[in-house]
C-alpha cells in the first residue's frame, strides 16, 4: 500500500482559516436570530477540528481569530470591539478559554497517539527481526545478529551478550558501560552489556524497547546453552557407542589369535610340528597391528598425533605406498595414472600419514575388489588440492558409505580369508583431517567404489626457497 501523503502545514492553516471564514459568514446571514450560545459552539466546533487536524497551534489561531470576530460580528455594537453588555465579556472569555483548552488537550492526545503508534511500530519491526534472528541456522549466529539489533537501536559502539549473571547498572545517570540482566521465568541466564567511548544515557523510549528485545536476548542465551548441552550428550552417546563397539569388537579380535596362540602352544608342547610356530608369529603380529590402531586412534581423538607437514611430491608418496603394499597385494597390479606433470604434482603434507592413507585404502582395494578386476590409483590436481583417487570393482552400499568411516565398522563383506580391525578407515580419515586434508567416498557411475584423498597442493618453490 502507497502512504498517503501528508497535507503541507499552510494548506491545513488555509484550509481552517477559509472554513471559519465561511462559517462567519453563514452565521451572519441568521445574525438575528442567533443566541451568542449559538455562535460560540459554531466557533468551538471549528476550533477543536482545526486542533485536531492541524495541531494546537492552528487551534489557539483560529480561537484568537474568532474571538476578534465573535466580538466585532456578533456582539453589539456591531463592527466594533467595543461591547455594551458586561456580561459578554464573560461569554467572549468563557469561549476563549475554552477553545483554547480543547486545542491544548487535542494536541497533547494526538501527540501521545502519534507517539504511541510510532512506539508500536518499532517495537512490532525489532521484534519481528529479533524473532527471524533466532531461526538463524547456529544459535551464536543468532545471539550475534540479536546484539547487533540491539546495538544498532540503543545507537552504541558496542553490545555484547553473554552466559552467566553480572551486577546490573543503573539506566538512569550516564555510563561507559551498561549491564542489563537476562532472565527467563524469573531465572537469570545472561547478562546484555551495551558500551560506548563516551558516556551515554538511555531514553525512555529506548528503555522500553530495549525491555522487549532483552527477552530475545534471552532466549538466544537460553538456545546457546542448549545447543551446548545438546552437542555435550551426543558426545557422550557417541562416546558410549564407541565404547561399547570397542569392547564387542576387541573382545572378539583378541579373544580368537589369543585361542590359536594357546592351542598351537600346546601343541608344541607335546612334541607337534615346530615349524607351526610361525602361526604364532602371525597372530602375535595381528594383536600387535590391533593394539598400534588403537593407540593411535586414541592420539588423535586426543589431538596428540604429531604432524609433520612439507613439501612433497606425489610421485615419491605413490611409490612409497606400493612398496609397502607389495607383500599385501597377492600379485594383483595396481594401475597408477598420474594426471599432469612432475612440477604441478606437488603439495604439502606429510609424508608418513600420507604414505598410510594409501596404503590403507591399497590394501582394502586388493582385499575387495573382484578378481580379475582392476585397481587404480589416480592423482591429479585440482585447483588447491592435490588428490588421489583409489578405484576398485567392488561395491559398497548406500547406506553403508558413510558409516565405514566409523571405528570398528564393515561397509563391504569381507573377502574370503581376509580379516581386519575396521579401524583402517576411521584412523585414515582422521590422519588426512590432521594435515587439513579430507578422505571422502565418492562411487563412481557404474556403481564401483573410489575413495578420494584431497590434501593441499604446492606450487614449484622459488630457487634457493621452500
Amino acid at each position: 500500500m502507497t502512504p498517503i501523503p501528508e497535507r503541507p502545514r499552510w494548506s491545513n492553516w488555509l484550509l481552517w482559516f477559509v472554513i471559519l471564514a465561511a462559517s462567519t459568514g453563514a452565521l451572519l446571514l441568521f445574525r438575528d436570530r442567533l443566541d451568542k450560545a449559538h455562535v460560540a459552539l459554531a466557533f468551538v466546533l471549528v476550533v477543536l477540528g482545526g486542533s485536531a487536524v492541524g495541531g494546537g497551534a492552528l487551534g489557539i489561531a483560529l480561537a484568537t481569530t474568532a474571538f476578534v470576530v465573535f466580538d466585532v460580528a456578533f456582539l453589539p455594537p456591531y463592527n466594533t470591539l467595543r461591547i455594551a453588555d458586561p456580561l459578554d465579556w464573560f461569554v467572549l472569555f468563557a469561549f476563549l478559554v475554552t477553545s483554547v483548552v480543547g486545542a491544548q488537550l487535542l494536541e497533547r492526545q494526538r501527540r501521545e497517539a502519534d507517539i504511541a503508534r510510532s512506539r508500536t511500530a518499532e517495537i512490532d519491526r525489532l521484534a519481528t527481526l529479533g524473532a527471524e534472528t533466532l531461526n538463524a541456522p547456529r544459535a551464536e549466529d543468532a545471539l550475534h545478529a540479536i546484539a547487533e539489533v540491539i546495538r544498532q537501536s540503543m545507537g552504541t559502539e558496542r553490545c555484547e551478550i553473554t552466559m552467566g549473571e553480572a551486577e546490573g547498572t543503573d539506566s538512569v545517570l550516564p555510563v561507559r558501560e551498561m549491564n542489563i540482566p537476562l532472565a527467563i521465568r524469573g531465572i537469570v541466564v545472561g547478562t546484555l552489556r551495551l558500551g560506548g567511548n563516551r558516556p551515554f544515557r538511555l531514553s525512555r523510549d529506548q528503555q522500553r524497547i530495549l525491555g522487549a528485545l532483552s527477552y530475545y536476548a534471552a532466549l538466544g542465551v537460553e538456545r546457546v546453552r542448549l545447543a551446548e548441552s545438546a552437542e555435550e550428550a551426543e558426545s557422550l552417546r557417541r562416546a558410549d557407542r564407541l565404547k561399547d563397539a570397542l569392547l564387542a569388537s576387541v573382545s572378539h579380535d583378541l579373544r580368537t589369535p589369543l585361542t590359536t596362540i594357546k592351542g598351537i602352544a600346546n601343541e608344541i608342547a607335546r612334541g607337534s610340528d615346530v615349524t607351526r610356530a610361525w602361526v604364532i608369529e602371525e597372530e602375535a603380529d595381528r594383536l600387535s597391528t590391533l593394539v598400534d590402531e588403537l593407540l593411535d586412534l586414541s592420539q588423535l581423538n586426543a589431538g596428540q598425533m604429531p604432524v609433520e607437514v612439507a613439501l612433497n611430491t606425489a610421485d615419491d608418496v605413490v611409490g612409497a605406498a606400493l612398496q609397502r603394499v607389495e607383500s599385501a597385494l597377492g600379485g594383483r597390479e595396481i594401475d597408477t595414472i598420474l594426471e599432469g606433470e612432475f612440477t604441478t604434482l606437488l603439495g604439502r603434507f606429510d609424508f608418513v600419514h600420507t604414505m598410510r592413507i594409501l596404503s590403507n585404502l591399497l590394501e582394502n582395494a586388493a582385499k575387495y575388489a573382484p578378481a580379475g578386476q582392476p585397481v587404480r590409483l589416480r592423482v591429479s590436481r585440482h585447483g588447491s588440492a592435490l588428490i588421489f583417487s583409489v578405484e576398485d570393482a567392488g561395491r559398497i552400499a548406500a547406506e553403508d558409505r558413510e558409516r565405514i568411516f566409523e571405528p570398528f565398522a564393515r561397509g563391504r563383506p569381507s573377502a574370503k580369508g581376509s580379516r581386519g580391525t575396521g579401524l583402517g578407515l576411521s584412523i585414515a580419515r582422521r590422519l588426512a583431517e590432521v594435515q587439513c586434508g579430507t578422505l571422502e567416498f565418492s562411487p563412481m557411475a557404474d556403481g564401483s567404489s573410489r575413495f578420494i584423498l584431497a590434501v593441499p597442493a604446492a606450487d614449484v618453490p622459488i630457487e634457493g626457497s621452500l
